[in-house]
């Protein structure tokens, strides 16, 4: 459950390989990003193994796994993130999340730490993949607490994220499209 006063802010990685990738990441976390979701669905357990380890361990505990949960308790990671790839945790995780794709689904997950609900706004990093929501309709109808936006969030729509009930926002595309200027729009 996260805390109510408490507003997330969660990066996930691009699926594909990043120029100084762990750089990058641990300049996200100094700058105010929460959590960040290593979502690599074609690497090797090797290849996230090896990205973990380039992580100072500092940050680790700020690192959240979307497949090869084996490696989470190896390396004192924050958790693991369930998806229709990975959809079952492992009995000894300690801390849970999940995607969810409905307003009545992410009411219903109140087992987790948080869940994302996707697509808030048109995707950034997905071309097509178009909203199914009205802020209107989340603001009436999500119940639950622990809920996290995903799709087309950006720096600029945390105000409206709040106000709607969420709590807080995960981003992908508007991050690796322009990592220096997402950094920018983070501090302003």
């Amino acid at each position: 459950m996260t805390s109510p006063d408490k507003f997330l802010k969660i990066v996930i990685t691009s699926p594909d390989s990043v120029k100084d990738e762990a750089g990058r990441i641990c300049t996200l976390l100094k700058n105010g990003i929460d959590y960040v979701h290593i979502r690599k669905p074609e690497a090797t357990r090797n290849e996230i193994r090896d990205l973990i380890e380039s992580i100072p361990y500092k940050f680790r505990r700020h690192l959240r796994l979307h497949g090869h949960f084996d490696l989470v308790n190896d390396y004192n990671l924050a958790g693991v993130h369930l998806n229709s790839r990975c959809p079952q945790a492992p009995q000894n995780a300690l801390s849970v999340s999940k995607s969810c794709h409905s307003i009545e689904e992410a009411n219903d997950a109140a087992d987790y730490v948080y869940v994302t609900l996707s697509p808030i706004f048109d995707s950034i990093s997905k071309e097509g993949y178009r909203s199914g929501y009205d802020l209107e309709t989340i603001k009436r109808n999500l119940i639950s607490k622990n809920v996290i936006a995903l799709g087309g969030v950006t720096p600029d729509r945390f105000g409206t994220l709040r106000e709607c009930g969420f709590a807080g926002a995960a981003m992908l595309g508007c991050v690796w499209n322009d990592f220096d200027r997402f950094i920018m729009d983070l501090n302003h």
